[in-house]
């Protein structure tokens, strides 16, 4: 069986289109012998693990293997056991696509931990999973990573064929403008932020096919095979899921009425607020809370998870503002807390820098907030340009 599986691995290693590396890839400590990989649908979880394979083996080369929980064949035979054969091949790296699909996965992968001290597991799984909370059993053992959509630099990079690198917040903060220098000297960003964000955090727009539609799919998906599944919710419990991301969605307000969507969905305020946390956990939503504040605390802000779905749920309706503060929100959010300010309009972020979002001029202006602005190439002092923050990752 075993040469069926490296038949279908060659196959996608040689048909694998990755034109622009992820800074994930160099971000992981390969050394690792267990290594969990999550993200939502769509980022490009299977091509990331496809490219480290081609990276790091080549094509022939059978000291390691790609596979999928999607087949069949693991409906009969267990994840350990299939790994004691690759091992007794000469299998060095076993790469496990959804491995959330296989029942009792983590136990199965803690067994292999402890039964094959020479082989080293790279999984892919939702990003409603909840590694080390939900199984305890791989607390210490799995080294976890957040693989998330194309950045803006990315995107530039894919369309241009450059390779900027990306910036921490503490450059972007104290280099801004030699930065922005740097990166328009070879390319003008607003020939493609515009179509960032509208179709460029997905890798699957590179697909010749309706990007909209896609995305719709893999919204659906998210919702009923990811939340339902994962957090093994009834099917008769979807449709109200759906309602409340449509409403969450399509509601401009701030902080979100939950009696109100309780109402509305025909539920509980307790089981909205759960609903919430699944919607925000596959990257649908963001939720921002005032300093100091976290979930199960009600969130003092919703919004779309990047500006791409804002596109599809919103078709024509997008505020442009709204639509930048999601950007700069999405930028950031992964690597830095962004929480809600005391003064409208005001991001905290890291407890420590207070940011506004701008897409027209202001006449007064605070020596303590950072300004980012839409409309401009190249800033000056603390106005830096909205664009520099999608160089973050």
């Amino acid at each position: 069986m075993l040469d069926t599986f490296f038949r279908t691995h060659r196959y996608l290693i040689e048909h694998t289109q990755a034109p622009v590396q992820r800074a994930l890839m160099n971000e992981i400590d390969w050394h690792h012998r267990l290594i969990g990989i999550k993200g939502s649908r769509g980022v490009g979880k299977t091509t990331f693990l496809l490219q480290y394979a081609k990276k790091h083996f080549g094509v022939n080369d059978y000291r390691c293997l790609y596979v999928n929980m999607n087949h069949f064949y693991f409906q009969g035979h267990t994840i350990t056991s299939f790994a004691g054969e690759f091992v007794r091949a000469g299998g060095q790296v076993l790469l496990i696509d959804q491995v959330f699909k296989q029942p009792g996965w983590s136990h199965e992968l803690r067994t292999i931990y402890d039964q094959y001290p020479t082989l080293k597991v790279v999984f892919t799984g939702s990003s409603v999973m909840r590694l080390k909370e939900e199984n305890p059993e791989l607390n210490g053992l799995v080294k976890s990573y957040n693989l998330r959509g194309f950045s803006f630099r990315e995107y530039l990079n894919l369309k241009v064929g450059l390779q900027l690198r990306r910036y921490t917040l503490q450059e972007v903060l104290t280099n801004h403008e030699q930065l922005a220098s740097e990166v328009t000297a070879k390319v003008n960003p607003f020939d493609h932020f515009p179509h960032y964000l509208h179709h460029g955090y997905y890798p699957f727009f590179l697909e010749k096919t309706n990007f909209s539609e896609n995305l719709l799919k893999v919204m659906n998906m998210m919702i009923e095979v990811d939340i339902l599944l994962i957090q093994q919710i009834e099917l008769k419990y979807l449709s109200k899921i759906k309602k409340l991301f449509y409403l969450l969605a399509t509601d401009s307000s701030c902080a979100p009425n939950v009696s109100t969507l309780a109402t509305d969905v025909l539920t509980s305020r307790a089981t909205v607020m759960n609903y919430i946390k699944y919607l925000s956990d596959a990257r649908l939503i963001n939720m921002l809370h005032h300093v100091g504040e976290s979930f199960p605390k009600k969130p003092a802000r919703l919004s779309l998870h990047n500006t791409n779905l804002m596109h599809v749920m919103m078709p024509g309706r997008v505020e442009e503002q709204q639509m930048m503060e999601t950007f700069f929100q999405n930028a950031l959010w992964g690597r830095h807390a962004v929480n809600i300010g005391d003064r409208h309009g005001i991001f905290v972020v890291d407890n420590r820098y207070r940011f506004r979002v701008l897409t027209d001029d202001l006449r007064r202006f605070s020596s303590d907030v950072i300004y980012a602005k839409s409309n401009i190439l190249r800033g000056k002092h603390n106005m830096i340009p909205l664009w520099l923050f999608g160089f973050l990752y």
